[in-house]
């Protein structure tokens, strides 16, 4: 079997296994080893994919075409960029730490991670798909299971919650469900057959009519689970009502659909409709990034801070998109890796914090730094680099990102990027009241002082969505240049 189709197999046989077990200690242990099997094949897959690019030039490597369903020209057509290995490597690292952090989960634990399992298997498939149907299907796979997740295992108004989420996703499916149908049947405009290949289609000079018609249609689709602004709406209810392991796969995974699928599909199968809509959907995007980050200040639930600050930090990843040049792509992939890491620590981190204290309202929180001291420290580097400290992976993603944006030399473009820059003020302010007011001063509660520490399976998953955030803001360029050679090729068919 193929080195990629091994990603969809794999976590498929896991879920077989854990319908045979019995008891939450023989699901976790399944689920564990599963994952960890996983994080291993996305690093042999990192390394695989290295060595094949500097002998081979193709812009995705790995390749395999099977026919599906002959007669709609439908394959099974799969293979990966450096982009796509580097969300693969940060899927199966949250995944992973999504276990750990789900150790204690006895609520239906085998139903718990076999829904976990389903949301990666799409989410793999999606990433590794180069076939607009074969991409669609796994992100539905992928969506799906999030009613459940949050409905059977949140808390709060959970079934509304669920409901919103999959109807305003579902919603988004149907929008992109026409827009994809409208590309396959102008994709031969020059003649051929109707295919769903997204390199032929990128060969086929689309008429402008259907690029303007159809390119919102897919923008919408997809941003709508990055968050785009004023869709954004279900995102936060989500977050809030969701168990910890699903916020953290929401947030730090699924929602890294949206951007991938803008830059896949939207921009490099539909230039022209991205050049002529650009400007809209730009200040769309940059009033999503000054939005959320004013609304993470009013709020006083963590999940919901941290929500509505993943709305800034995504309307970043789309607004860098539509940019249209190298660096500021570049920011925008950046952009995706940290803040899934970034936002999966801040998920794990307040879920640790909520089990131990039974609420997430930080006016009734303080001076946690004093009796739980390693879920406190940690907590504050993950707000350093969420406000862009330089030595984290913000740092990083966000210069790119601002630098792409001024390449733009015109009076719009500037405008809206300033605007955008200043909301770097604005989440220093609310991590810092945040860090004030949980952290710091006099115990404010004498309960606290018998909170319980960390244990290990807890310290596990911290760490292993801590080291990736300080590896690439402290050794960035290897991962960027990989980014920027997979970007070469996308850049000259919308330049």
């Amino acid at each position: 079997m193929d080195i990629l189709s091994l990603f969809v197999v794999l976590p498929v046989l896991v879920i077989i296994a854990l319908v045979f077990t019995k008891g939450l200690k023989q699901a976790r242990q399944i689920a564990m080893l599963g994952s960890i099997i996983q994080l291993g094949m996305a690093i042999n897959l990192l390394f695989a994919y290295l060595k094949e690019q500097s002998i081979n030039d193709s812009i995705f490597v790995f390749t395999r075409d099977i026919v599906w369903f002959e007669e709609l020209n439908i394959h099974y057509n799969i293979g990966v960029d450096g982009i796509s290995v580097a969300l693969i490597l940060l899927t199966s690292i949250i995944v992973l730490a999504g276990v750990f952090i789900s150790w204690k989960t006895y609520d239906l634990p085998k139903e718990f991670f076999v829904s976990l399992l389903v949301l990666a298997t799409g989410v793999y498939g999606f990433f590794i798909s180069i076939d607009l149907f074969t991409m669609f299907l796994f992100y539905e796979i992928a969506v799906i299971p999030m009613y459940l997740l949050i409905g059977i295992w949140g808390s709060g108004p959970k079934e509304y919650s669920a409901m919103k989420l999959t109807l305003m996703l579902m919603g988004a499916s149907a929008l992109l469900l026409v827009g994809i149908l409208g590309i396959y049947f102008n994709s031969n405009a020059d003649g051929g057959p109707l295919t769903f290949s997204i390199l032929e289609i990128a060969q086929v000079n689309i008429p402008f009519e259907a690029q303007k018609l159809f390119f919102p249609l897919i923008f919408i689709g997809f941003a709508v689970l990055g968050a785009l602004f004023p869709f954004h709406t279900w995102s936060p209810d989500g977050h809030a009502s969701a168990p910890t392991a699903v916020s953290m796969l929401h947030a730090g995974v699924l929602m890294k659909l949206g951007g991938y699928g803008v830059f896949r599909v939207a921009m490099f199968l539909l230039p022209q409709g991205a050049l002529e809509w650009s400007w809209f959907f730009i200040i769309l995007s940059a009033t999503g990034v000054i939005y959320g980050a004013f609304a993470a200040i009013r709020q006083t639930d963590l999940k919901y801070i941290n929500a509505y600050s993943s709305v800034s930090h995504l309307g970043l990843v789309l607004f860098a998109l539509l940019m249209l040049n190298k660096t500021a792509w570049n920011g925008a992939i950046l952009q995706s890796l940290s803040h899934g890491f970034m936002t999966a620590l801040f998920f794990a981190l307040i879920g640790m914090i909520y089990t131990r204290t039974n609420t997430r309202d930080i006016t009734k929180l303080g001076g946690l730094l004093k009796v739980i001291p390693f879920i406190s420290v940690i907590y504050v580097i993950a707000g350093l680099a969420s406000l862009g400290l330089p030595g984290f992976s913000g740092f990083v993603a966000e210069m790119n990102i601002f630098v792409g944006a001024f390449q733009n030399e015109d009076m719009f473009h500037r405008v809206v990027t300033i605007i955008s820059v200043s909301a770097i003020v604005v989440t220093a302010v609310y991590i810092l009241r945040v860090v004030g007011i949980m952290l710091m001063g006099p115990v404010k509660n004498e309960s606290y002082l018998s909170l319980p520490k960390a244990t290990w399976y807890e310290t596990t998953g911290v760490l292993l969505l801590l080291l990736p955030i300080v590896g690439i803001g402290v050794a960035p360029l290897w991962l960027s240049d990989m980014i920027l050679k997979s970007l070469q090729p996308f850049l000259q068919g919308v330049l």
